[in-house]
């Protein structure tokens, strides 16, 4: 499984309906998910990009990795205050979501994924 890439429609279909959000939502997916925030336009969205490709062969049965590109999806990043790209949204199947922006290293990347989606 590679990185699987979400417009609008299908970020309301697979993670949370945009529509009805709120400051407590429930994510929809059946495995938990790492939603990367991106720009086409940012360097360090090209160096983390790679990075998650790997990730998601690695995970690949645990966990979902998807892409939203912000200049694509502007209402996305403005309901969830993207400001900053790379921007990384973990989305648990129990508990709060947790949010970070920057490029983190393949190593703090698996650590965080095993402590905030698969604990």
């Amino acid at each position: 499984m590679s990185v699987i890439h979400l417009s609008e429609k299908e970020f309301s279909e697979k993670v949370v309906n945009i529509e009805t959000i709120s400051s407590q939502w429930k994510y929809k997916g059946d495995k938990p998910a790492l939603i990367d925030f991106f720009a086409t336009w940012c360097g360090p969205c090209k160096a983390l990009s790679p990075i998650l490709e790997e990730l998601a062969e690695e995970y690949k049965d645990r966990i979902y990795i998807y892409k939203i590109d912000v200049d694509k999806e502007e209402k996305l990043s403005e309901i969830f205050g993207i400001r900053t790209v790379p921007t990384l949204l973990f989305s648990p199947l129990k508990g709060d979501p947790y949010m970070t922006s920057g490029v983190i290293p393949k190593h703090e990347l698996k650590k965080k994924i095993e402590e905030i989606l698969l604990k």
